[in-house]
């Protein structure tokens, strides 16, 4: 009864009755609670969204083979594995074949070269370096049946000021769009404490200067706590959001930390309900400390828990 109109219907009934001489028994009957089949339900919760969750590889315990941790990744309940490059051809096709083996999909491809030898250098032989190794990566993305590499984009620092490490890493990057558009690789960019594309609003405007579906955002829910809200960039990104990364980060007063997901600050029920809004369907991959495979169960169940919205 907290409906206006209903009170004042029944009000006025009541009086109306009175008023005619009739004996009107305002009783259980008159206030009983309407029929089962007449209430309203409550709405189901939302499905879990279609999100595939998995792990970089340097997450799996590093003792083991190649086959042993690709089948541990599988058992533990993740879908997808991101796997480093490496300038060893005999190394990548083993890791294809444990992959293979496992029946788990090596998703994407962590480019290396790119922390050491930056695109936004000055230095021609260090450029060089950083393409060849974004080269392999898109290679070995091809290899491995993988649809993206990421990459570190520039680094600002005493040396390279923001429009130089702008104009530069842009110019390098479209040298290799040729590549990546013949073997139908994306090119994923993310931001990673390198001094540069701080906000949403500058990475969308980098990567939309290439007008080129090749180049596409790699979103790290963890990295951009430091400068804002992780829901904010993903509703702003939107569709331009290749690939995820996942990790929490929790604020201290002496710094900070990288935490466990859900130990941290990032509010991850307004994450899942951004990652609805704008539909994303690709993968998550946790980019978390490597442990043993209860720990890895446990960093799972969280997946399932905080991001795909499953119970």
């Amino acid at each position: 009864m907290s409906n206006p109109s209903r009170r004042e219907f029944l009000k006025s009934t009541v009086t109306t009755a009175f008023s005619a001489g009739l004996k009107v028994c305002v009783g259980a009957e008159l206030f009983a609670a309407p029929a089962a089949s007449s209430r309203v339900r409550a709405a189901p919760p939302p499905a879990p969204l279609p999100i595939k969750k998995g792990l970089i590889f340097d997450m799996l315990p590093a003792k083991r083979s190649y086959a042993d941790r690709m089948k541990l990744a599988r058992d533990v309940g993740f879908e997808v594995v991101q796997a480093p490059t490496t300038p060893d051809e005999h190394a990548a096709e083993e890791i294809k074949k444990a992959a293979d083996d496992a029946t788990i999909r090596i998703d994407s491809v962590m480019n290396m070269d790119h922390w050491k030898y930056p695109l936004s250098s000055s230095d021609a032989f260090v450029v060089e370096k950083s393409l060849a190794g974004m080269r392999t990566s898109l290679r070995h993305a091809k290899l491995w049946g993988s649809d993206a590499v990421l990459l570190v984009p520039a680094v600002v620092n005493p040396q390279t000021s923001y429009r130089d490490a702008w104009s530069r890493s842009q110019t390098q990057i479209r040298k290799l769009l040729p590549l990546a558009e013949e073997l139908k690789i994306v090119i994923a960019i993310e931001e990673v404490w390198n001094k540069f594309l701080l906000s949403p609003l500058e990475m969308a405007k980098y990567i939309g200067e290439f007008q080129s579906p090749w180049i596409q955002a790699w979103f790290d829910v963890g990295n951009v706590m430091f400068y804002g809200y992780p829901q904010d960039w993903i509703r702003m990104l939107g569709q331009g959001i290749a690939k995820v990364h996942l990790k929490d980060f929790k604020r201290k007063k002496d710094g900070y930390e990288w935490v466990n997901l859900g130990d941290g600050d990032v509010d991850w029920e307004a994450v899942r309900e951004a990652f609805r809004d704008i539909g994303y369907s690709g993968s998550a991959i946790c980019e978390l400390d490597g442990g043993d495979e209860t720990y890895l169960r446990d960093v799972s169940r969280r997946v399932d828990r905080l991001v795909l919205g499953r119970t």
